[in-house]
């Protein structure tokens, strides 16, 4: 599989008046837009995405979303989870299932004890309930 390119860096703002953007915006809220209200207020908005989960099971009334692992690849996968907790009906739980709970995150940075932020942690961090196989609960298992 092939690696993934790194994005690039957005330019650094130069000689961009505090408040602005740009240089541009600065200048047409000085002149051809001055009387306009400039960054004035914030509008929340949504965008709309599905999520598939990898296991699906209702366990004691509640329907549990099981996502299986091996690892998370970057930043934007993981956050993805939290918004898609926060988007499930009542009654349904997302839960982790990793091959390799105690890998590192992808970028996470080297603490003073020289350990890293692993994924069991990011779990834990967000309140999501995580498991591996070897401690996955036998009632969720299927008898081999």
């Amino acid at each position: 599989m092939p690696r993934r390119v790194p994005r690039k860096p957005r330019p650094k703002k130069v000689n961009v008046p505090k408040g602005y953007d740009s240089l541009w915006e600065a200048t047409l809220h000085e002149t051809l837009l001055q009387g306009w209200k400039h960054h004035w207020d914030n509008i929340n908005y949504v965008v709309k995405h599905k999520y598939e989960p990898d296991f699906v099971k209702v366990i004691k009334n509640k329907t549990i979303l099981l996502e299986a692992k091996g690892r998370f690849w970057d930043y934007a996968e993981y956050s993805k989870y939290i918004h898609i907790r926060e988007a499930l009906p009542k009654g349904y739980e997302l839960v982790f299932l990793f091959q390799k709970p105690f890998s590192p995150m992808p970028g996470a940075k080297m603490r003073k004890n020289k350990t890293k932020r692993t994924h069991a942690e990011w779990a834990e961090t967000n309140n999501f309930k995580w498991y591996s196989e070897e401690n996955l609960p036998k009632e969720w298992m299927n008898e081999i």
